[in-house]
């Protein structure tokens, strides 16, 4: 079982790692039942100074490879990799940014709906 996202952009939430109210930090505040979200060039800036405070944050590189190399995680294998969790967590975050930053550079405006 897990929460998803779709509209202009699709996915699944990260489980136990990543609230379904996570693009909100991208610049949009989601609603009540679900959360319906809408991006346009008015984002950007902010899209843009988040997801370079995320990546200030944590090594994308060190955790792209990870995943190059692994199609599920535990415990055991993060720390052997010298990762944390925390990070998973802000991981997950960024590659909701890029998703939602790339399709606004693509048509200048993105919505799609969360499941909470």
């Amino acid at each position: 079982m897990g929460r998803y996202y779709n509209g202009d952009i699709d996915g699944k939430f990260w489980f136990a790692l990543q609230d379904s109210s996570a693009a909100d930090r991208f610049g949009s505040t989601g609603e009540s039942t679900h959360l319906s979200y809408y991006f346009d060039d008015s984002h950007t800036e902010l899209i843009e100074s988040e997801l370079s405070d995320i990546q200030s944050k944590i090594d994308i590189a060190k955790i792209d490879g990870f995943f190059k190399k692994n199609n599920g995680y535990n415990d055991d294998m993060l720390k052997e990799a010298g990762i944390l969790k925390e990070d998973l967590k802000e991981y997950a975050d960024y590659k909701l940014g890029i998703q939602i930053r790339d399709f606004v550079r693509e048509s200048g405006e993105c919505s799609f709906d969360a499941e909470i």
